[in-house]
């Protein structure tokens, strides 16, 4: 490996003790060592050129092929869901962590949003039938839901090992309202419910969601759990009842209490506040930015619109970046996070949409054509066909090492917009 690719992917020891770097160093030995072991030929093989690009600066932007990549991307999305077994999104696949090596159990978190992202897929392109698949997940959610209302953290286990998550809930809370909304089945409606209402409950005299679950670092205050104010938003417009929508809008009022003059949001972050990944910060700008529109507030579209005009100036040329930045908006990693990435281009495309200023489209288009070149297309390992890695180096600080169901998601997401914006 070469000292670029090296540095990238131990980019995340910035600010660390010894033994943390000691540990999270041998967790990525552990991890290459056990990709030659398990993963397949086709596998290695990417790796290998995933690391040659990112060492040699190859990665060179694509400007069509997004209708294209899309159905790409569903169908790994769909595979992922038969890989789960149980009507569930599999986590992603990952051969170097295990067991079970390469395909995970099911994501309940990221299966809500999923459901969201297949149904604007279907509606987009009606001949490719996705709806029974998306009811699956939505019966499962309800199947596995606690009976709190709330959503499990992490990936799906026994009844008596669940622990509740603010967050997951609103994302699987946000699938519900698609499948009501879009699909106009209210079979989930419950369960919505039930969901909503542990959620307002959840939130604190600040407008902070109070259990950010066992997945994450203990820190107090959780900035990107605001995204749940969206589909908290869309459920009061749903059932007709003020209260979601009035907590909706006290969380973003919260989630803008956090942020600085400059745009950047504290705490604000999984696990290092410090430095945010960028997946976390296109969470919180996306939950401000669609209460906003909901709820017709300019001045929650404001401040977005103060954050994108910092991020607009931060990818290079070609579209790579950072996958961490710090309160002044400077990488504090050499990888990029694609998941992150890709969610700042979605916001910069529906800016585009509510603003008609071509420099969010040329924003959104710069980082997804990045993207779309690392989207894998052809492999001889089927189960990374359609996918986008969690990181750029793949073996980069965030996700390392595989797929996570999200990365793609959020890649679909994007190639929506942008064909939404005229390209085929």
């Amino acid at each position: 490996m070469t000292t670029r690719a090296f540095r990238a992917v131990m980019g995340d020891l910035a600010g660390r003790s010894p033994r943390q770097t000691y540990w999270s160093a041998a967790g990525l030995a552990r991890e290459l060592l056990n990709v030659r072991r398990h993963g397949s030929p086709g596998f290695r093989r990417q790796v290998r050129k995933d690391l040659a690009k990112f060492t040699f600066g190859a990665v060179r932007p694509i400007e069509s092929e997004t209708v294209e990549r899309a159905h790409a991307a569903a169908d790994w999305l769909l595979r992922a869901q038969e890989a789960g077994g149980d009507g569930g999104v599999s986590y992603g696949y990952f051969p170097g962590v295990g067991p079970p090596w390469g395909w995970k159990p099911s994501y309940p978190e990221t299966t809500g949003y999923i459901m969201t992202s297949l149904i604007e897929y279907g509606l987009r392109f009606p001949e490719r039938a996705v709806s029974d698949a998306v009811l699956r997940m939505a019966e499962w959610e309800a199947r596995i839901q606690m009976n709190s209302g709330a959503v499990q953290g992490g990936q799906v286990c026994a009844v008596e090992r669940q622990t509740a998550a603010a967050f997951n809930a609103g994302m699987v809370l946000d699938g519900w309202c698609s499948v009501i909304d879009k699909l106009g089945d209210r079979s989930c409606f419950e369960a919505a419910r039930r969901a909503a209402d542990w959620l307002v409950g959840d939130i604190d005299e600040r407008g902070y969601f109070r259990t950010n679950g066992e997945f994450v670092s203990k820190h107090a205050v959780k900035t990107y759990t605001c995204l749940c104010a969206w589909a908290l938003y869309r459920f009061g417009n749903i059932s007709g009842a003020d209260r979601y929508r009035d907590a909706a809008v006290r969380v973003v009022a919260g989630a803008l209490a956090k942020q600085e003059p400059n745009g950047w949001f504290a705490d604000n972050c999984l696990t290092r506040a410090q430095a945010p990944l960028t997946h976390t910060i296109g969470y919180t700008l996306q939950g401000v930015l669609e209460v906003g529109v909901l709820a017709g507030r300019h001045d929650f579209i404001a401040p977005v619109q103060r954050a994108m005009e910092a991020l607009r100036r931060l990818p290079s040329k070609h579209g790579y970046l950072a996958g961490r930045l710090d309160r002044n908006w400077r990488p504090a990693v050499m990888s990029s996070c694609l998941t992150g990435s890709a969610q700042i281009a979605i916001v910069a495309y529906r800016l585009h949409r509510i603003t008609g200023h071509e420099n969010y489209r040329a924003l959104g288009d710069r980082l997804l054509n990045f993207i779309k070149p690392l989207q894998v297309m052809a492999s001889e390992d089927p189960a990374i066909v359609g996918a986008l890695p969690g990181s750029y180096p793949i073996f980069g600080s965030y996700m390392r090492g595989g797929y996570p169901n999200w990365a793609t998601k959020y890649l679909l997401d994007a190639l929506l917009l942008q064909h939404e914006a005229g390209f085929s």
